[in-house]
């Protein structure tokens, strides 16, 4: 079950940095598979217009607490 949720904190880390991207330039790679948050969910919520760049970056950092919270459990069991 941790690597699972390491698998999903390494995601949410490369779709938080490829949103990023695609937001500063095109994202030519793996675009429809990592900027699903970016393209699907984004445009949908209101009070994020202007503030793209930022709700992936806290998709990568929220990732990345996810990894980091599951391997330290993983350290300690």
């Amino acid at each position: 079950m941790r690597k699972v949720i390491q698998l999903a904190g390494a995601f949410l880390v490369a779709a938080g940095v490829s949103g990023t991207i695609d937001r500063l330039a095109v994202q030519p790679f793996y675009g429809a598979i990592l900027n699903v948050f970016n393209r699907q969910v984004i445009p949908r919520l209101a009070f994020l217009t202007g503030y793209e760049v930022y709700a992936n970056l806290l998709v990568a950092v929220t990732g990345a607490v996810v990894f980091a919270a599951a391997r330290r459990r993983d350290e300690n069991a």
